[in-house]
């Protein structure tokens, strides 16, 4: 295990800088998840741990020991990339031995730790097939227990799951999942999932155009996002933005609705209230705070989406759990549910209830 430092970490491409003051602490054992849209600096992050990338500013040390100039294969990190890249023309086995073949690890040991890895991951009875007998799934495991049988302080994750189908990444989380809890590594993991986010983090780091948003542990950036990028980012379907004016020690929607919050005096600068789909309940008229016309319903068996239209605000998504009998066309009345509502400034910070 390994404890990670990034202190004022950059990362320019000539004059071009895409990553700034970067500071991350991580502890030894903790499975920490990058999260962010396409191109906001989370695989390139990724890849200066791994040494794959150039630090152009900073430091970033491993147990106390600066690394920016450490080459890759001396930092004692094994990374799991979004390819399975395995050997065509080798079995399982040396495919996930190869590195301690390269190293000239003595036979015994590589056979060791290779049986080992394969127990772990479920690949014992399919140690002597070629990659291209295994399905998506099981590539997947292969290129992780190449990555285990190294022992490696740290395992670092590209969005290894991106290539499987719905099914098979459900089944790899819960595999990967499973993985750090028997081997307590300090794990890294990217991912543009925040399902994969919430379910295997024990905290999350979101990033948007090189900057780190928040970080925290998965309640915490659903419950007290810093902004409402972040808000809008973590939780699916994604939150609904009022746009609002503080008036009589409430707030007025933009369709002139009030709503009694009770500000406080820091919350004079609120400008906008976000609120969660399931924080929101299709109601009786006279009970409503705003009113509307169900444009769309979708049926997801477990909970039902509403795409409801509003005049003078537009779409609002209600989400109710279970069967909701309703259709296109009918007419909704909305309620909030006022303690669960978040409030932004006009620069998207959020302001403590």
């Amino acid at each position: 295990m390994a404890r990670i430092e990034l202190k004022n970490i950059a990362k320019a491409y000539g004059s071009v800088e895409v990553m700034r003051d970067i500071n991350l602490s991580i502890d030894d054992g903790e499975f920490i998840v990058l999260v962010g849209p396409s191109g906001c600096g989370k695989s390139t992050l990724l890849r200066m741990i791994a040494g794959l990338e150039p630090i152009s500013g900073g430091d970033f040390t491993v147990d106390g020991k600066r690394m920016n100039e450490v080459p890759p294969r001396d930092r004692d990190m094994a990374m799991v990339f979004q390819s399975y890249a395995l050997y065509p023309h080798m079995d399982v086995a040396r495919n996930m031995g190869f590195s301690l073949e390269i190293r000239k690890a003595a036979n015994e040991e590589r056979v060791s730790k290779v049986q080992e890895a394969a127990r772990t991951l479920g690949l014992s009875n399919l140690t002597a097939r070629l990659p291209k007998q295994l399905s998506g799934g099981q590539r997947q495991r292969v290129a992780m227990g190449r990555a285990i049988v190294r022992d490696p302080s740290a395992f670092l994750f590209d969005e290894p799951l991106s290539n499987l189908d719905a099914a098979l990444r459900v089944e790899m989380r819960l595999e990967i999942a499973r993985l750090h809890q028997r081997l307590k590594s300090t794990m890294i993991y990217v991912t543009h999932d925040q399902v994969e986010a919430l379910t295997l983090a024990d905290r999350i780091v979101v990033l948007n155009a090189g900057d780190i948003q928040q970080v925290g542990t998965p309640l915490e950036l659903y419950d007290t996002p810093a902004n409402k990028f972040v808000a809008q980012f973590i939780g699916s379907p994604t939150m609904n933005i009022l746009d609002i004016e503080p008036k009589d020690g409430g707030v007025a929607l933009k369709n002139g609705a009030s709503l009694g919050l009770g500000l406080s005096n820091g919350q004079a600068a609120a400008r906008e209230l976000g609120v969660r789909p399931e924080h929101l309940n299709i109601v009786a008229q006279d009970v409503a705070h705003i009113s509307g016309t169900a444009e769309l319903v979708e049926h997801l068996g477990s909970d039902t989406n509403i795409h409801a239209s509003v005049p003078g605000i537009g779409q609002v998504l209600v989400r109710e759990h279970g069967h909701f009998a309703l259709k296109s066309g009918d007419p909704v009345g909305i309620a909030l549910d006022l303690d669960k509502t978040h409030l932004f400034d006009a620069e998207g910070r959020r302001l403590a209830a």
